[in-house]
């Protein structure tokens, strides 16, 4: 299989999720071998490769940094990458964080999708195993085991103890429709989390209508108008199945099929594309990002 780039370039623009900082970003097609290069407009044009060893923080998102320069929340632009099988492709940014749109990664599929990509004259690159690599974090009994297989294939498994969300256990495989099953799936955080966040400085750009907001336990109507005017609604209220707003999922696994697609989107820090089968239990960036880097250094060149 030939590598791939983009047709033509797309032009994007929001809010950073953690910082609230708005950003200008520009996708254009770049040349075989390149791969995934992220370029600081702002900073003179600071590169920095999407690459494992990159990344600088994995708190609540994925940030990779090169010298002075850092781009936050890359993995839902990098997830489209992997799911619509782009191998090489420049994303030239204005400031720190990328911009979390409606909090998925259909914006970005859309536009690339309805083009198609131009074949570029090089072989994909793939990263090949002779054995199995397990990544585990046994505080929190999560873990990622990748093994050898010809037919790429993720199965990921989300269990955070939630009445609302329940265990729900999603997958993909090359004959997925990533722009309709897997892209539209947007970030969700719980409501008794929002406020610590806050303190720790993030979801400064988080609102109703880029995160799915689950509630686990009742919440006031004073509460729920004090949510209103942090989020700048004018009205909020819980639906009967556990969310907040009037929010109509896109699909009842929405949440896991979100970490499915961060799982893709971090994944593909390890530089190209798996010939691999990754099954995935409660996974989070920290994890995603490191068996990204053990990939990278015990896969077959």
């Amino acid at each position: 299989m030939k590598q791939q780039t983009l047709l033509k370039t797309y032009d994007f623009e929001g809010k950073g999720l953690h910082t609230g900082k708005y950003a200008h970003v520009t996708l254009r097609p770049a040349p075989a071998d390149t791969g995934i290069v992220f370029v600081r407009t702002d900073l003179g044009g600071l590169r920095v490769p999407a690459l494992a060893e990159n990344v600088s923080s994995t708190s609540r998102s994925t940030t990779i940094s090169c010298g002075k320069a850092s781009v936050g929340t890359i993995e839902h632009l990098m997830s489209a990458f992997t799911g619509l099988g782009v191998d090489n492709a420049i994303v030239e940014i204005d400031n720190k964080e990328m911009p979390i749109l409606d909090g998925s990664a259909r914006f970005y599929a859309e536009a690339i999708s309805a083009d198609g990509l131009q074949e570029q004259d090089a072989e994909r690159r793939w990263l090949t195993f002779d054995h199995e690599i397990r990544i585990e974090n046994k505080k929190t009994g999560s873990y990622i085991v990748i093994t050898p297989s010809e037919e790429p294939s993720v199965q990921l498994t989300i269990d955070f103890n939630s009445r609302v969300l329940g265990v729900q256990t999603v997958t993909w495989t090359p004959g997925t429709d990533f722009s309709t099953e897997i892209a539209p799936c947007r970030t969700f955080c719980f409501l008794h989390e929002v406020q610590l966040l806050a303190t720790l400085g993030l979801v400064k750009g988080g609102d109703v209508e880029n995160a799915i907001v689950v509630v686990e336990k009742p919440i006031s109507e004073k509460a729920l108008r004090r949510l209103a005017r942090r989020f700048g609604q004018p009205l909020l209220s819980v639906t009967p199945e556990g969310y907040l707003s009037n929010l109509t999922l896109r699909f009842s696994d929405e949440c896991g099929r979100h970490k499915l697609l961060d799982l893709l989107g971090d994944l593909r820090l390890a530089g190209a594309f798996l010939k691999a089968k990754v099954v995935a239990y409660k996974p989070g960036h920290a994890l995603n990002t490191e068996a990204a880097r053990q990939i990278r250094k015990q896969s077959i060149q």
